[in-house]
């Protein structure tokens, strides 16, 4: 009897404590929306992000945490000590992408930016970095305004050029684990265009995939299109090539394993009746498992020599496959970290708003986070960031909501923002508790 009164004491209590962190949650929804919105006016591409880093330094500072800014580029990193417990980071991304806006929102983006490269481009936070980093901060003054409710170290960084996929590589590199510490568990989130605010979903194991970038120049020979017998023609070789390709996915990989080969760009020629000296492809090559990435790229460059070779190209023309300098690695969500998360997500927001979703191929580079060889366990989640309404009005109507990268997407921000803090702040809280 007493055993069960005291469990029914103890679920009393965790209620009380659930709806009061509710109540100080939503208390903040209102500055949040405020900032999302002024991050929103104000994106930075990758790499140059110098403002947004200041600000969320300046922000986090302010909440007492110890600050080290210029981390791998831009980077920030925030600590925060509280006793004895876990060390978990929380990561937010903070790039926005070379988009001209056309949402008509009222505090929509007019920014012009210079990249890296020193192109002037018109910026959007079209990804929904904005909301990662209002998130980022709404749990970051949470813990530091409640921490009588978790105990332990808190890394929260701020990581530069996601969307060139070497954020998490420059900061890495630069000694994150090394300097700092290697932490127990790492956390993220994204933004989900497809699903209504309020709710999150979540994938085990392989989320998102591999992710490379690469190029070819094709070499030829030449010559007047009225005799291409006295030509090598790459016009024609990258035709073979790119058929080539396609085999490579149906033939080469196992049915059961993902991968997908794109040729993006083709370009070649300057006029109808001249046949011309090279032609320059651009691909993306995606996939899961490394193997299957090896396995790929290996059979490209070979099936590029045998196009080649069949032409009767010299050798020391033949096409070599050059890849970026940084990929984007698979993201792998811990299934024992992820499992327990979910549960967690589960209790808080209800089971019917906590959905599984099958792996895609797109690419981020929070993946790489867990594939240094301490291998920590991480785990990232999909925050449903639509209006309710507008998401039953467009299923209703059978169209298609904007996607991520769309010049017109757009956020809910104080119901995405409130689920997200929320859900960061649960997910904390049991790791420091029971762990």
């Amino acid at each position: 009897m007493k055993t069960k009164l005291l469990s029914l004491f103890l679920l009393f209590l965790s209620i009380l404590s659930f709806a009061q962190n509710t109540k100080d949650i939503q208390k903040e929804v209102p500055e949040l929306v405020k900032f999302y919105k002024h991050l929103h006016q104000h994106p930075e591409l990758s790499f140059v992000e110098y403002n947004t880093s200041k600000l969320l330094a300046q922000k986090m500072r302010q909440l007492g945490f110890k600050i080290t800014e210029n981390f791998g580029g831009t980077g920030i990193v925030a600590i925060m000590k509280n006793g004895k417990g876990p060390k978990i980071l929380i990561r937010t991304d903070m790039d926005a992408l070379p988009i001209l806006e056309k949402t008509g929102l009222d505090y929509a983006s007019k920014v012009k930016q210079k990249n890296v490269e020193g192109i002037i481009q018109p910026v959007m936070h079209a990804c929904g970095h904005d909301m990662h980093m209002t998130v980022w901060y709404g749990t970051a003054k949470y813990l530091a305004t409640h921490k009588n409710e978790w105990k332990g170290t808190i890394m929260m960084i701020g990581q530069p050029a996601e969307e060139r996929g070497g954020g998490s590589k420059a900061m890495l590199d630069a000694g994150l684990y090394k300097k700092f510490f290697v932490p127990d568990y790492a956390l993220a989130l994204h933004v989900n265009s497809g699903l209504p605010a309020g709710k999150i979903s979540y994938c085990p194991g392989f989320a998102m995939a591999n992710v490379d970038m690469a190029r070819m120049t094709i070499k030829g020979q030449g010559g007047h299109g009225a005799y291409p017998h006295l030509t090598i023609d790459p016009v024609v070789m990258s035709a073979y090539y790119i058929t080539e390709l396609q085999t490579i996915v149906s033939r080469e990989v196992s049915p059961i394993d993902a991968a997908v080969v794109t040729v993006g760009s083709i370009h070649g020629g300057t006029k109808g009746n001249i046949i011309p000296s090279e032609v320059n492809l651009e691909f993306t090559i995606r996939s899961y498992k490394d193997e299957v990435r090896n396995k790929v790229l290996k059979a490209m460059q070979r099936k590029a020599n045998a196009v080649a070779m069949s032409f009767n190209v010299p050798k020391e023309d033949y096409p070599v496959l050059k890849l970026k300098d940084t990929y984007t690695p698979a993201l792998y969500n811990d299934p024992v970290l992820t499992q327990k998360i979910v549960k967690v997500f589960e209790k808080t927001f209800g089971k019917e708003n906590v959905i599984i979703k099958d792996p895609v191929m797109g690419g981020e580079d929070f993946g790489r986070f867990g594939r240094t060889k301490e291998k920590v366990p991480i785990m990232m989640f999909f925050l449903g960031a639509v209006n309710p309404e507008k998401y039953e009005q467009y299923k209703k109507e059978g169209k298609r909501l904007p996607s991520l990268h769309n010049n017109k997407v757009v956020l809910d921000p104080a119901k995405t923002a409130e689920t997200g803090v929320k859900a960061f702040v649960s997910a904390i809280e049991f790791l420091t508790k029971k762990n």
